[in-house]
């Protein structure tokens, strides 16, 4: 360097440097990667590395639900704004500060947030947030279908790909990569739609969350489809149709959406995950109806719920 270069410059080419070299190593690290650098534990044997939505509790304070967690089999919570539930305004109002005590006391960690309500292009807003609790991944969906089929379809897949890149960027810098849920009458629902999206994100930055519920009700076909995205899929929800979600149902049907509760067999899904080495979270997950009430009445409720289907995985791994 010169030594006669203004400081500021100087400050300027370092700023570059470290730009650069964060780039160069998206480029070569994977999502898994990168979650096996969360979970450190032995990875000898494959497992569900699990994280709880904060969604599933409703409007229920994060007072209540933090200590259900580690109940759960996790460490992380993803954190969910209205209307699916109100945890992103909860924190807002009772600050930063305090929400930083509260997850201190029970011992819990900020590993996503999840933005319907921002959408894909404004994640960014939320991105002070993500920085200063370490949130490794922020999910929206994609831009509407509009009845796009064929290469139509393929062109705006790769023009909404093209359009997010800068936040795609900004993102990796930070170490948070953006998952794309594959939502229905979103570009990115059938199971086409996803491959192209995976063939042609150009970071490992950039995935797939893959919902089995907005795809065909066949283990089989989303077995396939893991593998065929492998390492673009960068986070999973355990969660298949049941009877639905857009209407109101006898508890028993509605949550016929969680694994076990259904007909969807999860073995050969649990398979595919583990032939592509899948190291990314799992998360339990449904939608009840009206959307912003638990899933169940309390907490307690929801927390054994949640677990029963997480027995279910456990058994199904077992046969794998």
């Amino acid at each position: 360097m010169n030594q006669n270069q203004p400081i500021s410059n100087q400050s300027i080419s370092r700023r570059e440097f470290c730009r650069k070299t964060a780039l160069a190593t998206v480029a070569t690290t994977s999502i898994p990667a990168l979650m096996n650098q969360i979970n450190a534990e032995d990875k000898s044997e494959f497992k569900l590395n699990y994280i709880l939505g904060s969604s599933m509790y409703g409007e229920i304070a994060l007072s209540e639900i933090l200590p259900e967690v580690k109940k759960t089999g996790a460490e992380y919570i993803d954190i969910w704004p209205k209307k699916h539930g109100n945890q992103r305004e909860q924190i807002k109002k009772m600050g930063e500060d305090a929400y930083e005590k509260l997850i201190d006391k029970y011992n819990v960690k900020t590993g996503m947030l999840t933005h319907y309500d921002l959408g894909a292009f404004r994640l960014k807003d939320d991105l002070p947030f993500a920085k200063r609790f370490n949130v490794k991944m922020m999910i929206a969906g994609s831009s509407s279908r509009k009845n796009r089929t064929g290469k139509e379809l393929k062109a705006a897949i790769k023009g909404f790909i093209e359009k997010l890149k800068p936040q795609v960027d900004l993102f990796a810098e930070q170490g948070i990569a953006i998952g794309i849920e594959n939502h229905a009458h979103a570009l990115v629902d059938s199971p086409d739609s996803i491959r192209w999206f995976a063939e042609m994100s150009p970071s490992p930055y950039l995935g797939i969350a893959l919902a089995p519920y907005h795809l065909p009700d066949d283990s089989e076909v989303v077995a396939k489809l893991i593998k065929d995205i492998d390492k673009k899929l960068i986070h999973f929800y355990g969660w298949q149709h049941g009877m639905g979600c857009m209407k109101k149902l006898p508890k028993e049907q509605e949550l016929m959406q969680m694994p076990g509760r259904g007909k969807m067999d999860f073995v050969p899904i649990l398979k595919s995950l583990k032939e592509i080495k899948y190291s990314g979270w799992t998360e339990i997950f449904m939608h009840p109806v009206p959307r912003g009430i638990p899933i169940l009445e309390t907490a307690s409720q929801v927390t054994d719920e949640i677990n029963h289907s997480r027995k279910y995985l456990a058994d199904c791994l077992a046969k794998v």
